[in-house]
């Protein structure tokens, strides 16, 4: 079964579209089935894998809202085999408003994917810039959530109450959602500042810090103007390795905490 991964801050500019592309495209370059799910009314990363999101018929709103299932949705990238995509369009800025009176309307999204959820090995969602009703739906459907800061002044601003919001949503609508981890972007390794907040977001948050760090990198701005992830632009940049870097890491946690289970499966097997 898939995982299912959330990308998520409500504070906009810290790299979180970059980052659900990115790391999407890695782990299909990896050669794990993925689903990117664009779940952000701005589409950025619909396009970023070269699609134009004025084209899409059916989308992640047609889904949520008018009950549209998530396979007729999913497009195929031709960008790398193992990659799909589901698309967003401007339309989703009005499905909060739509959803409000909808019964098990926080849900709408974890009914849509949770199906999904065999047919991929990684299910990457890119949330909205906020904590509306699209981002906790988001939240409510994964299994985890990345967090990505930004390697700069206001960096853990507003960090407590995403936090805060997934406690909430793990005491209420998904009570086995976990942090996968909280990933450092944007770092500058010739800043002071950028080194300052790397070392306080860590010993703040310890274990819950990605060892990758994602730096200013220009092929990372550079590639969505092409409708390509970074790996198709420039497969050696620094951005381009430190995602790989990145998707290999939530492989060889996941595979981590993959092993135990079966082994108890196995146990529990033989004992019957």
């Amino acid at each position: 079964m898939g995982k299912i991964i959330a990308v998520a801050n409500q504070k906009g500019g810290v790299g979180k579209t970059t980052s659900a592309i990115n790391l999407a495209a890695s782990l299909a370059a990896l050669e794990y089935r993925t689903l990117l799910v664009d779940a952000d009314p701005q589409a950025n990363a619909t396009s970023g894998v070269g699609f134009d999101p004025k084209d899409i018929e059916n989308s992640v709103y047609e889904c949520m809202v008018d009950g549209v299932s998530a396979e007729e949705t999913i497009l195929q990238t031709n960008i790398l085999p193992h990659l799909d995509l589901m698309p967003s369009h401007i339309d989703l800025v009005g499905a909060e408003v739509e959803m409000i009176n909808l019964p098990n309307r926080e849900e709408k999204m974890k009914d849509a994917l949770r199906p999904l959820a065999d047919q991929y090995d990684f299910i990457i969602i890119d949330c909205s810039p906020s904590l509306g009703l699209i981002t906790v739906n988001a939240l409510t459907a994964a299994h985890s959530v990345i967090i990505p800061v930004q390697c700069e002044y206001f960096a853990l601003e507003g960090l407590g109450k995403l936090l805060n919001t997934v406690k909430i949503i793990q005491g209420r609508l998904n009570e086995t959602l976990e942090i996968e981890g909280i990933l450092l972007t944007m770092y500058d390794v010739r800043l002071r500042l950028s080194n300052q907040v790397v070392e306080e977001v860590k010993l703040h948050f310890q274990q819950l810090v990605f060892d990758t760090i994602i730096p200013r990198n220009v092929k990372l701005s550079e590639s969505p103007s092409f409708g390509i992830p970074v790996i198709l632009h420039d497969a050696e940049s620094k951005g381009s390795i430190s995602y790989l870097n990145l998707a290999r890491e939530i492989v060889e946690k996941n595979v981590e905490a993959a092993a135990p289970e079966a082994e108890q499966e196995e146990a529990s097997d033989e004992a019957a």
